[in-house]
């Protein structure tokens, strides 16, 4: 398998499940530029993903590419022999779907106008403003256990890790969500993340 990915984008969240779960998965680095995307072996990444050529990606062993990150990210737990997801038919599965749609369509989304190079401060600070009310959610549910569903891993902490890598880009403080930064914190001890961020060549934020 190999995924197709950006230092520090959403597809740190793949990125994170495969090394969590000890998948021989090779990495690919796409190049942004005026001209398109390309990928480390010279492709035309938009071919790969037509669907505007977002990343990540992940080419399976079939040839199939498989997009959007959540797919990503359960297709990798189901090839894993290490458990990363409640066992199917449960609640507690389906609590993780919720959180993986709720960082997708709340969290992950909320980012996107932040990287508009034509933001005003004005709504910039709404945004920030409407991220932080999202991520109260979050912060409540992660002072009860240690991991978004309980006291296990999931797929859905390295997504919730990931996005919320972003608050330190946008200067946004974690003072008043420490919950979460204390979660962000023990993201940063597991070896998967570690593996992760140094394949990356990415700093902790904690």
């Amino acid at each position: 398998m190999k995924l197709y990915y950006s230092p520090g984008a959403c597809s740190l969240s793949p990125h994170i499940v495969a090394r969590e779960g000890k998948l021989p998965v090779e990495l690919s680095k796409v190049t942004f530029s005026a001209e398109g995307r390309t990928t480390a072996e010279g492709e035309d990444f938009y071919k790969l993903n037509p669907k505007g050529g977002y990343i990540p990606a992940l080419r399976i062993d079939s040839g199939e590419v498989i997009a959007e990150g959540v797919a990503i990210v359960q297709y990798l737990a189901d090839q894993s022999s290490v458990s990363m997801t409640p066992e199917k038919g449960t609640i507690e599965y389906y609590r993780m779907l919720e959180w993986l749609t709720f960082i997708s369509s709340e969290l992950h989304k909320g980012f996107s106008p932040l990287y508009a190079s034509n933001i005003t401060e004005e709504a910039k600070e709404a945004q920030i403003k409407k991220i932080f009310g999202r991520m109260a959610f979050a912060e409540l549910e992660l002072g009860k256990h240690t991991y978004l569903i309980g006291d296990t891993f999931t797929i859905a902490d390295a997504y919730l890790y990931t996005i919320m890598r972003w608050t330190k880009r946008f200067e946004m403080s974690l003072a008043a969500h420490p919950n979460i930064a204390a979660f962000m914190a023990r993201m940063e001890q597991r070896d998967g993340v570690k593996e992760a961020l140094k394949e990356e060549e990415l700093d902790p934020i904690q």
